[in-house]
């Protein structure tokens, strides 16, 4: 990984980090949009939609998720930007749709308060990730494969309901997202540097990024969530 960047000829590096800021400041844009609309799409379906008709709308809105997630990170680059653009928007409003639920789980209170925690690890992690010199490659290739390896053991603790696993992939699902949250960070920051300037790898860029904020929210919301 090169973290020298290929700048243009007819640009010097003062002026190439400008450019570098302006990118980053998009993607972190588009990605809080999403998570405003996320955040009051959830609050707002919990005001306003009944328990009962709420739990017929989640299978839907989660398989139009996983939809909207496969087809962004395939055609964000292939499609005008704008459509990439109100994808992710679509995205966002259908997670909130989903995560509505954890207001009958959870006060309020305590989903506040774990949700600043997020976004103070989320900041503090993304600053690492454009700060360091250091290539997280191997970060992201790790990280991945414990992904995975928690995937099954979270389906396998279906049968087995054990709170002492359930408690380790939760802090575990912490650590991966936080780790995840450097890794995407660097990896637009490099893309960017070398050129790849498309508009949908912003939104792709915010697509990772939301990601990585909302995994780490749920996994610190069944850490230190205080349930109703």
């Amino acid at each position: 990984m090169n973290f020298q960047g290929n700048y243009p000829e007819s640009m010097d590096r003062q002026q190439f980090g400008l450019l570098e800021i302006g990118f980053i400041n998009k993607v972190y844009g588009i990605m809080t949009l999403g998570l405003l609309l996320t955040a009051v799409t959830a609050w707002k379906t919990y005001q306003s939609v009944a328990p009962d008709k709420l739990a017929s709308m989640l299978f839907p809105c989660a398989i139009g998720e996983i939809v909207l997630v496969f087809a962004l990170s395939w055609a964000a680059t292939r499609i005008p930007a704008i459509l990439a653009f109100l994808g992710f928007l679509g995205y966002s409003i259908l997670n909130g749709l989903t995560l509505s639920v954890i207001f009958y789980g959870y006060h309020i209170g305590s989903i506040w308060q774990v949700f600043l925690t997020t976004s103070l690890t989320f900041a503090l992690m993304s600053a690492y990730g454009v700060i360091t010199k250091r290539d997280l490659t191997s970060w992201g290739n790790l990280l991945f494969m414990v992904l995975l390896g928690m995937i099954v053991a979270g389906i396998l603790n279906l049968f087995f309901h054990s709170t002492g696993l359930d408690l380790a992939l939760s802090i575990l699902g912490v650590v991966v997202f936080a780790g995840l949250t450097a890794y995407d960070t660097q990896k637009l920051k490099v893309l960017h540097e070398n050129g790849f300037n498309h508009s949908g790898i912003a939104v792709l860029g915010a697509l990772s990024l939301y990601l990585d904020f909302m995994n780490m929210f749920l996994y610190l919301l069944r850490l230190m969530g205080r349930r109703k």
